[in-house]
């Protein structure tokens, strides 16, 4: 009976915390957002030189090696993009 007594009383003070943001959360979310943008920078300018590299290949008649470039350089963009909504879906 004491045990049941004490049990009510230490669960009668104990409240549901409220969730709040994390210290400095606001600079990791704009970090994330600088990253994002980096990487969105990175694909545009590999897919840019993959192509100025192809068009430089064909013109000088060596091996095209460039189309391997932008083919990853799609696939990249691809799982960068899909990284994002994965990330939004679990948040």
């Amino acid at each position: 009976m004491i045990l049941a007594a004490l049990h009510d009383i230490v669960l009668a003070e104990i409240s549901n915390p409220e969730p709040e943001a994390p210290p400095m959360a606001d600079k990791l979310l704009q970090m994330g957002r600088y990253f994002t943008w980096g990487v969105q920078l990175s694909g545009v300018t590999a897919i840019t030189y993959g192509g100025g590299r192809f068009a430089w290949e064909k013109w000088n008649g060596g091996s095209l090696q460039s189309p391997k470039m932008i083919a990853s350089a799609m696939a990249g963009g691809a799982v960068a993009t899909s990284a994002g909504t994965i990330m939004n879906a679990v948040i």
